[in-house]
């Protein structure tokens, strides 16, 4: 989608509060939140990240650890303190959005993705700005590897053609049947068929809620497929509110494991190098 037009102006109008809900505790990455990538911690890069989405007025950092305020406002950003009991990320949000009733959109950006697009979250948050319907907007990303369709960390969306979410899983979805049944399993449908691969979505967790949604959505208790499947946007679903789907701009890398970490170091590296490659080249001509 292509901010032009009304669209850019509806973009610029919007008026957005970004929240980062950030824990020091991680099970396989202990203080991931200001682990170094690239000289600056990743909680950091986050906030720059949100900060250059245009339609984003304000970044607050949402924690419950003395250590993650200290290096944010170090680096110049806003930081909050909040409940340490606070069971999901979405329940730390929607603490601080509690106290903000001037802003009508709340975005949730995960604290563990650096390299997020900050023409993502504005797409995102245009969406909802000129939806009559949706709740929540939220994004996806192609698959293309079976490995990922397997992977039950790998949250699997499937929408209709208008972009409307209809559910959220860990196992592979929607079920390829003629597939399984032609090869025998999903595994070998998988590897016989690699075409399959791409008619599977990868979710991404930005999420942009209506704030009175939000507000709604942290007094539900939880859902029986939420438990289930382990995943909080389940609740949504199940009461009823309509989430919109956007595809990512740009493929984005969840911090998780240590391997997730060194590729996004490699790849901020990378950028790093192709910016000054790029300044040189400037120079030169």
């Amino acid at each position: 989608m292509e901010l032009t037009g009304a669209h850019t102006s509806k973009l610029f109008q919007t008026k957005a509060v970004a929240i980062i809900p950030a824990r020091f505790a991680s099970s396989r990455l202990p203080g991931k939140a200001l682990l170094d990538i690239g000289g600056k911690a990743m909680i950091c890069r986050v906030v720059e990240q949100a900060i250059a989405a245009r339609n984003v007025s304000r970044v607050i950092v949402a924690t419950d650890d003395d250590r993650i305020v200290s290096a944010v406002t170090a680096a110049g950003f806003e930081a909050v303190i909040t409940r340490g009991d606070h069971v999901s990320g979405t329940d730390r949000l929607a603490e601080v959005a509690a106290a903000m009733d001037d802003f009508d959109i709340i975005v949730n950006v995960q604290g563990d993705e650096p390299l997020i697009a900050p023409e993502t979250i504005e797409r995102a948050v245009a969406t909802l700005a000129e939806s009559n319907t949706a709740g929540i907007v939220t994004t996806w990303e192609p698959i293309d590897d079976a490995s990922d369709v397997l992977n039950p960390a790998v949250v699997k969306i499937v929408m209709d053609e208008a972009g409307r979410a209809h559910y959220f899983s860990r196992a592979p979805v929607p079920w390829p049947r003629d597939a399984v049944r032609q090869f025998g399993s999903i595994e070998k449908a998988l590897s016989g068929d690699p075409a399959l691969v791409s008619s599977f979505r990868k979710h991404t967790g930005l999420y942009v809620y209506r704030r009175d949604v939000l507000m709604e959505f942290a007094s539900w208790p939880q859902s029986r497929l939420e438990r289930q499947e382990s995943l909080e946007q389940l609740r949504a679903l199940e009461h009823g509110v309509e989430i919109l789907a956007i595809e990512a701009s740009t493929r984005s890398i969840g911090v998780d494991t240590t391997e997730d970490l060194e590729r996004v170091r490699n790849t901020v590296l990378s950028l790093a190098k192709d910016a000054v490659s790029g300044s040189e080249s400037r120079v030169s001509g």
